[in-house]
């Protein structure tokens, strides 16, 4: 088999895909060169530069897996490669330790004025009274996101002699008790108790803007910031007005807005230490990722387990045939119970029952955990990982199975625990291609085919509830593709509305519904 090394990786890689394989190093190709030798190749590594679009897919006609020595794959079109059966994977653990240890090299470095005693001093001053700087010891990191490299941060800043808190409501209370880190339940709580914030969470809607003015008038007077994870988690002209008033004693930041990214009023601020997206730039953290990778591309190509793999084609169970057709809808079923819940997950609990508990469900289970996961992580979730990131944040699944089922031939029940608080969904596919259907939340049974968008009402059984939920929707503009009710026989009771969207629904919207009389619940979930 013949192996493609694009882009520059660690010689220990390249000799162990020498070992097994004719392996060419294209570090000088041309593109027209590229193109046109592409389809020889039965594997190719890159690293971020080259972009493998679906033309480039398409012609690599003999591709079996495509390696990225790296975390991202955001220059791999992972759709097109999944429909050739091409498996993609990377290196999403390779840069963990390089970017907890920049991340506390910032703090120091922030708190002890490093750089700017180092420009005085080579600049001819020995201005040694003007930088006084703080100690960790004693202080309070706050730490937002507890993934991997959250909790590889904490770690390192407990030796400190910091006390760390951390807010993550996808992390259980136990697993923050196992590593000795107070939990907490809201984001307020942290940024009220926090000396120094670090940021280690991915970029999603939810995310983005989340250090804004309002977060840090939530702060404590002198906190600092330290954010080596996306630049557009904070809001940089709210964090130097936050400087300006002296509500912040200092920030520190690897990441920004549109890199390269070098004209802004933070750099020119004496309180502000910054770096050039160096988190992932250590020597062993490129020589780790281009070793992982290799060892994936053999596995790979020699019939092995893909760990790092990010797409479906890499899960190759005997029973995918019968079990592939259910991954979405345990997908769908995993994010409508997170986005139903409080937040927060602590358990999972999925039944099958009819004929798919005849199978080995495992990857079904897996896919509800991405459902869960899914923008929520650090790293992008998928069937391989899921179950190690669940693990790593206490979230503990349990399977049961039962053939008999009265209603369904198949059908797939989703619980999701949080401390006392349990919501449930379940669904089941339709028709040849087992599309997937929502048949009840919340309690309440009803059939609905699952769309991108999908909100779910409680409210008192009672005339005119589903006119006024149309009503609001329509002067949003929002177009109402489906909507299904389950109600308690006899009417008088609680109902449970069921509704799909052309278009997603905001707050506001659903909180002016809310206001209604008559309703108690509503979410409204982006599948």
């Amino acid at each position: 088999m013949k192996v493609l090394v694009k882009e520059k990786i660690a010689d220990t890689g390249v000799d162990l895909l020498r070992s097994r394989f004719d392996v060419d190093l294209g570090l000088d190709m041309s593109d027209e060169e590229f193109r046109a030798k592409l389809p020889e190749y039965d594997a190719i590594l890159i690293r971020s530069a080259t972009k493998m679009t679906p033309e480039l897919i398409d012609l690599a006609t003999n591709m079996k897996v495509i390696g990225r020595a790296g975390t991202g794959v955001d220059n791999v079109d992972i759709p097109a490669a999944t429909r050739r059966g091409i498996i993609v994977a990377n290196a999403p653990e390779s840069n963990s330790v390089a970017a907890a240890e920049h991340t506390l090299a910032l703090a120091l470095a922030l708190f002890r004025n490093v750089p700017q005693a180092h420009s005085s001093l080579v600049a001819g001053r020995w201005d040694r009274s003007k930088f006084k700087g703080a100690e960790l010891y004693g202080k309070t990191l706050g730490v937002i996101g507890f993934g991997r490299i959250g909790q590889l941060v904490a770690k390192r800043a407990q030796s400190f002699d910091m006390e760390v808190i951390a807010y993550d409501k996808f992390v259980s209370a136990e697993r923050f008790r196992e590593l000795g880190v107070e939990g907490c339940e809201e984001l307020t709580d942290l940024l009220g108790r926090a000396d120094l914030v670090t940021l280690h969470t991915p970029k999603t809607p939810e995310t983005i803007g989340l250090i804004d003015a309002e977060a840090i008038a939530a702060m404590k007077d002198g906190a600092r910031v330290v954010n080596c994870a996306r630049g557009e988690l904070v809001v940089l002209d709210d964090l130097v007005a936050g400087l300006e008033s002296g509500k912040l004693a200092g920030a520190a930041l690897d990441v920004f807005p549109g890199e390269p990214f070098t004209d802004h009023p933070i750099f020119q601020r004496g309180d502000v230490v910054v770096t050039p997206h160096l988190g992932a730039s250590t020597a062993e953290a490129q020589d780790r990722a281009g070793v992982v990778t290799a060892e994936q591309v053999t596995e790979a190509l020699t019939g092995g387990v893909v760990t790092n793999a990010v797409n479906i084609a890499a899960v190759r169970p005997e029973q995918m045939e019968a079990l592939a057709p259910f991954v979405p809808l345990c997908e769908k079923l995993g994010r409508l119970a997170q986005g139903l819940g409080q937040g927060s997950v602590d358990r999972v609990a999925v039944e099958f029952r009819g004929k798919l508990a005849a199978y080995d469900t495992r990857l079904l289970g897996i896919a509800v955990l991405v459902g869960i996961l899914s923008g929520n992580t650090e790293t992008p979730v998928n069937l391989v990982n899921a179950p190690q990131m669940a693990e790593e944040r206490g979230i503990e699944l349990i399977e049961t199975k039962d053939t008999g089922s009265e209603d369904f031939t198949e059908l797939v029940t989703v619980r999701l625990g949080s401390g006392d608080e349990e919501v449930e969904v379940a669904g089941t596919g339709v028709g040849p291609k087992n599309e997937p259907y929502l048949v009840s939340a919340w309690g309440e049974s009803f059939y609905l085919p699952f769309a991108e968008h999908i909100t779910v009402f409680r409210y008192a059984d009672q005339p005119g509830m589903i006119g006024r939920v149309g009503t609001a929707f329509g002067e949003e503009g929002v177009n109402i593709v489906s909507a299904a009710v389950g109600a308690e026989h006899g009417g008088g009771g609680d109902a449970v509305m069921a509704l799909t969207t052309d278009a997603a629904v905001r707050p506001d919207a659903l909180q002016t519904i809310l206001g209604l009389d008559g309703f108690s619940l509503g979410r409204s979930v982006d599948l």
